[in-house]
């Protein structure tokens, strides 16, 4: 390295000295910071830098090791053009890491006079007010204290909505997830706080349009790991890991990456700095974390949020769940449609109520893998949507096709049966078999009549799901898990709701499937994929005697 600072370089030492456990990102990163301050022009701003750091006796702490180095790298590193050279800091810590604190202190030093920039608003983003006040609150409050106010008055105003600096006209706001604010704003760094909850990123996507209006733009974005999976924070920490690994160019990324490695790291103390390198400096956090972990082992489901909050390590397998997420992220392999032609399918429908969630979909059995091709209907009447407990982007799933819609009081019946028939005549498939849940087809029975799907159970084209049926299929569910067997498309809609589900093992040790979390994490389009492996084994027998069946054309009315 040609320039390192001291602040950085105490940390790339504290790292290499093995004196606490890190994970693998965090070798990575030192990796990348080594390489970068090496480059030609780069370099870092030492004044700057040391007067910023001044203003932590504004403060109630002091700055960490690892604070003082993304502090520095984020804030005062810039290129030979005089850009700064990490423009976005990723910070993903286990809870209680410090996060909050840190962006109260960078946040307050942009504010000051010591950042060049005139007119460098703030704004703090999160999926709920309370949360994005969070960081704006600390602030706050080191303006009203006492020993501080008299002095920073002359620099500031402040009420409770927003923070000013009167020489410079930089403005520090906060703002709840909300698409429609931030579109006109001329922000100078966009911060977003455990962006693991926010539902729909189209506000992520809509604060950062902004920047660039003004010099030096700059994004921070603070999180702790959180139950949604295949959504805006697995895409950004598969971005941050593909930088670290030198599979694309950083950008001015800069990911600060914290997790234990393993199951058995999240109930091993002296692992638990992996996830939080704060804990060498809080010993009254390591006392009461130790004091969870009780809990968590005690009962495991009740207390997961400290393997995925406190570990930034989600164990699914804790929680009853049914596969590992590196598991069901292999279901992401392409649908290859020229296989899928001719080919006999079941047809599958699962949901709970007709005003929440309906899915719908195909089952194909090629070369030994299981194609599921499926869609979701969402209805704008859901309570549960109402009161905004679903915790997954949506929106995002819509536009990317996943899912509908319905503006009504209730899901039409044709709507995923029109869907089914039409799926399967495109490709030339045959529906062998129709399955459903037994207490469900009376919604259904009119619907698939209308097109060609007889509700006469006699036929023995129409399989009506029983309880009995999920535990002899359970064992094949795991297996083709396991064995990477399942191919459901880049589909995260599918993957979030095989992350939503649990085994429900009965006392003679049975399976079944139902939903980890009532309300807010629905499980609607795995069920259907169950329903419809549950007579897999009719698939299987065509696939073995390498038979197609030519097309038989579907008639569908809708009434």
């Amino acid at each position: 390295m040609k320039n390192c600072n001291p602040h950085i370089l105490e940390y790339i030492e504290l790292v290499k000295s093995g004196k606490y456990p890190v994970c693998t990102e965090q070798v990575q990163l030192i990796d990348l910071v080594e390489r970068v301050l090496g480059e030609d022009g780069v370099y870092v701003d030492d004044e700057q830098l040391e007067k910023y750091l001044s203003y932590q006796k504004y403060f109630p702490y002091d700055l960490f090791p690892w604070e003082k180095f993304l502090f520095a790298l984020h804030n005062c590193t810039y290129t030979a053009d005089g850009f700064p050279r990490f423009s976005h800091l990723v910070i993903y810590g286990g809870r209680g890491l410090g996060k909050n604190g840190y962006l109260a202190f960078e946040n307050f030093c942009l504010l000051t006079n010591a950042n060049p920039v005139k007119n460098y608003n703030i704004y703090d983003y999160a999926n709920s007010e309370k949360q994005a006040k969070r960081s704006w609150n600390d602030v706050y409050e080191v303006m009203n204290d006492p020993q501080n106010k008299a002095k920073l008055s002359r620099f500031f105003t402040w009420n409770s909505e927003c923070i000013k600096n009167i020489k410079t006209g930089s403005e520090y706001w906060y703002m709840a997830n909300n698409a429609k604010t931030g579109d006109s704003y001329r922000p100078g760094k966009v911060n977003h706080d455990e962006v693991h909850e926010f539902e729909d990123t189209s506000a992520l996507t809509t604060s950062i349009t902004g920047l660039g209006k003004v010099d030096h733009p700059r994004r921070t974005t603070c999180t702790t790991d959180g139950d949604v999976r295949g959504g805006y924070l697995d895409d950004l920490l598969g971005k941050c890991r593909k930088i670290l690994n030198g599979e694309v160019p950083d950008n001015g990324t800069l990911p600060f990456l914290c997790h234990v490695e393993s199951e058995e790291e999240i109930t091993d103390p002296a692992m638990w700095y992996k996830a939080n390198p704060s804990l060498q400096y809080r010993p009254t956090l390591m006392w009461e974390i130790k004091q969870e972990l009780g809990d968590y082992l005690e009962n495991p489901v009740a207390h997961s949020a400290f393997a995925t909050k406190r570990m930034n390590f989600p164990s699914k397998e804790k929680e009853g769940g049914i596969a590992k997420w590196e598991q069901i992220e292999a279901t992401n392999q392409p649908i290859v449609e020229s296989l899928l032609k001719n080919r006999p399918c079941i047809g599958a429908v699962d949901y709970a109520k007709t005003n929440d969630f309906v899915s719908a979909g195909l089952l194909y059995f090629v070369d030994g893998k299981y194609i599921w091709v499926t869609h979701t209907w969402v209805c704008t009447n859901s309570a549960d949507l109402k009161a905004n407990r679903i915790k997954a982007p949506l929106r995002d799933w819509e536009k990317a096709g996943h899912l509908t819609f319905v503006d009504a009081q209730e899901i039409p019946p044709e709507l995923p049966m029109i869907w089914i028939a039409n799926e399967a005549a495109r490709r030339g498939s045959v529906i062998i078999k129709f399955a459903c849940d037994y207490f469900r087809f009376a919604w259904l029975r009119r619907a698939a009549e209308s097109v060609s799907i007889t509700s006469d159970k006699k036929n023995g084209k129409v399989m009506l799901v029983r309880p009995s049926n999920e535990m002899m299929i359970s064992p094949i569910i795991t297996s083709g898990f396991v064995n990477k067997l399942f191919v459901w498309g880049d589909n995260p809609l599918m993957r979030w709701a095989a992350w939503n589900s649990k085994q429900i093992m009965s006392p003679n040790g049975n399976i079944t499937y139902g939903k980890i979390e009532p309300k807010s994490r629905k499980t609607d389009p795995f069920k259907a994929f169950v329903a419809g492996m549950c007579f897999s084994s009719e698939l299987e027998k065509y696939d073995k005697a390498q038979r197609q069946l030519r097309s038989l054309p579907f008639t569908i009315n809708i009434y």
